[in-house]
């Protein structure tokens, strides 16, 4: 111990405990945090991290020091295997806490959710404490027969909440007596902020989720034109495969499989082409359908291509869109730029394109 303490013969008793019941402490350490990390995994629930520790024997003696009398035996302590899970969002911590109550047994009598204690002028950031045990129909083991006796402490709060924590610990803060009034209304105000942009974050999230399930449904309903294109409505439209059909015809050119790849990058192109909603996508591939299928002849019909990729459509789509509506070179240069970087093989591909297409029919109609 780096402090030297002063023991009295119960707080000795119970340091003994202690180091005999190591190796236990140790076993626990290992398997909750891994069953707990199994669980989030299983549920779906992303944490921003899980620490744990074993209280080391220097804050122990000192604890017994100040209080030992307190308990009876090692077993009265709560917290010398401690865990702390640190989520993103308010709202997670809630079901952190549903995961916990359903692996472990609470204590539900030294247990505490310090959140509701925290009154409207208030000072401080406060978390939600579990006091557990292993249930024996979880773990049990006869070469630690204890483990299932000893209890463990779950703390359960937000990054900010953490991130208050730890600052509020290094300012060696204790009681609002100890902090003149100039320090305290400026600690009360950065507590103020630090809570609302908690409660911001969760509820943007929110927000987020019924705007994703708002459009999921305008999408599946086929009402596109009252959707915006952005990346989550773009996302749930190419669910639908929208050029799955025109990339049929085109294969059916030289009977080729279809390479799936991503389309997202399609989304910027879209954008920058002026499209304003989902139902400017659906327009582009009635009205230019045929064009793209003209392009894409013209590209693959005297090849023994028989790999096409999913890619195609929209790409011809696009050039068809511009050739028709006077974007010339700087037009497709722009599309290949879009989707793979500045360089002057688009320059030179574009130029390609532009003259490839003036035969066409769709150009001279």
């Amino acid at each position: 111990m780096s402090k030297k303490v002063n023991l009295d013969p119960h707080g000795e008793a119970i340091l003994d405990q202690y180091h005999s019941l190591l190796p236990t402490l140790e076993k626990m350490e290992q398997f909750i945090p891994g069953k707990i990390r199994d669980f989030f995994d299983e549920s779906g629930i992303i944490v921003c991290s899980l620490e744990h520790r074993i209280k080391t024997e220097g804050s122990l003696a000192g604890k017994l020091e100040l209080k030992g009398s307190k308990y009876k035996d090692i077993f009265d302590l709560t917290d010398i295997l401690g865990l702390r899970v640190i989520t993103f969002y308010i709202d997670d911590v809630d079901k952190v806490a549903s995961v916990i109550e359903r692996l472990f047994e609470i204590d539900w009598e030294n247990s505490v959710d310090k959140r509701k204690l925290h009154e409207i002028d208030s000072f401080g950031y406060l978390s939600l404490h579990y006091i557990c045990r292993i249930p024996e129909s979880l773990y049990c083991d006869p070469e630690y027969p204890d483990i299932n006796k000893i209890r463990f402490e779950v703390q359960m709060r937000t990054v900010l909440q953490h991130a208050w924590a730890n600052m509020n610990h290094d300012t060696g803060y204790k009681s609002g007596v100890e902090v003149p009034k100039e320090y305290l209304r400026n600690l009360n105000r950065l507590a103020g902020m630090l809570e609302l942009a908690d409660e911001q974050f969760s509820r943007i999230r929110s927000e987020l989720t019924d705007y994703r399930r708002r459009v999921q449904a305008l999408v599946a309903s086929g009402n596109l034109g009252e959707v915006p294109l952005d990346g989550d409505t773009f996302r749930s439209y190419l669910e639908l495969n929208p050029f799955g059909r025109l990339n049929s015809k085109i294969a059916a050119v030289n009977q080729a499989e279809i390479q799936p790849v991503s389309l997202m990058p399609y989304l910027a192109v879209f954008k920058g082409l002026g499209f304003k909603t989902l139902g400017d996508i659906k327009t582009l591939i009635k009205e230019y359908g045929e064009a793209a299928y003209q392009i894409a002849c013209y590209q693959i019909g005297l090849t023994d291509l028989d790999i096409i990729s999913a890619s195609l459509a929209p790409q011809d789509l696009c050039i068809a869109f511009v050739l028709k509506n006077g974007g010339g070179k700087a037009g497709i240069k722009y599309i290949f730029d879009t989707l793979n970087g500045e360089s002057e093989s688009n320059d030179m591909l574009a130029e390609m394109l532009v003259e490839q297409a003036k035969d066409l029919p769709f150009m001279n109609q």
